[in-house]
């Protein structure tokens, strides 16, 4: 049996203002019938996999243990971008060959962009 990746999953307080950070950052759209409860960015064959979004009572408390890596080959401009679009800036990084930032989305969910 193969098993494929289908999506990534955020649980968040409102799954349409989430989805539409990342949709900006992604540069791709929020999928038909978004709503305060459920939404997904890349659901057809326009990203693979697609984000999902759902609306939670309670998110696990800490730091996430799961995060998206992204890449761009203009690094210091996609950071920029992502805090101008909502993101917080947690921190810059050095190491075992790569440079990469830390942010975290409206909500507080971690993210990497680093550079190619």
């Amino acid at each position: 049996m193969t098993l494929s990746l289908a999506h990534i999953t955020f649980d968040c307080t409102d799954a349409a203002e989430l989805a539409g950070f990342w949709s900006a950052l992604l540069d791709k759209p929020v999928d038909p019938k978004a709503s305060a409860e459920f939404a997904t960015v890349g659901m057809g064959a326009s990203m693979a996999p697609a984000l999902m979004f759902i609306q939670v009572p309670d998110k696990n408390p800490g730091k996430n243990v799961i995060h998206m890596d992204l890449h761009s080959p203009d690094y210091e401009g996609a950071v920029q971008r992502a805090i101008g679009l909502g993101a917080k800036h947690i921190g810059d990084f050095d190491e075992y060959g790569a440079k990469w930032s830390t942010l975290a989305d409206p909500e507080g969910n971690l993210f990497d962009i680093g550079a190619e």
